[in-house]
């Protein structure tokens, strides 16, 4: 089996977001592990229409350019660390409008998620742990939540990342130990059901 790829997800497209912080602290923790291969992926670099579709594309193929586009970036990977914002008690969103856009790439491939917000993102996170159930997916069970005390003080220049990112270093491993075996687990399995389909 070929080293598994994990996509961290930049979920909010706002100027002045903080989620590129977070983002790029935890790909840097997954790329120390050395048995997968990480990349940023940012919705900001995908300007997707709101989904006026006339289907999902587990029905029918997309036609926009930018889906089109998005969609094949997410098939690169074997999973996904999802960044995410709380907004309204919910998620950012673009990032509902991007999920929305990519149904099939998503399916049967494991997820994990870092929440940022009043209470760490916990009820942005908890939308999203049902979504990604709905597109079929393994999300685990460990998160990340960066509260209000630790990120507010960020955004309002009172204090940096790099003094707040330590107190979060002891959640990474055992999120990344589970998400690691899932992606496994699920790559194995699809790669499995690909050879039965070919051989039929």
């Amino acid at each position: 089996m070929s080293k598994p790829k994990i996509a961290v997800i930049i979920g909010s497209i706002r100027p002045n977001r903080f989620g590129d912080k977070p983002a790029k602290w935890i790909a840097e923790h997954a790329k120390a592990r050395g048995e997968i291969d990480v990349e940023l992926v940012d919705l900001a670099d995908y300007p997707l229409p709101l989904f006026d579709a006339p289907a999902s594309d587990a029905w029918m193929p997309a036609t926009d350019p930018t889906a089109i586009k998005w969609q094949n970036k997410l098939s690169e990977f074997d999973s996904y660390i999802f960044i995410t914002a709380e907004y309204n008690r919910s998620v950012p969103g673009a990032l509902k409008n991007a999920i929305d856009h990519a149904y099939t790439p998503f399916t049967k491939k494991a997820a994990a998620f870092v929440g940022y917000g009043a209470v760490g993102g916990a009820r942005a996170v908890e939308h999203l742990r049902n979504i990604s159930v709905e597109l079929q997916m393994a999300p685990v069970r460990q998160g990340i939540h960066i509260g209000g005390s630790d990120f507010i003080p960020i955004m309002m220049g009172q204090k940096t990342w790099d003094e707040t990112k330590g107190n979060f270093d002891a959640f990474v491993p055992d999120l990344l130990d589970n998400l690691v075996w899932w992606t496994k687990a699920t790559k194995a399995a699809r790669e499995q059901d690909q050879a039965q389909a070919e051989a039929a």
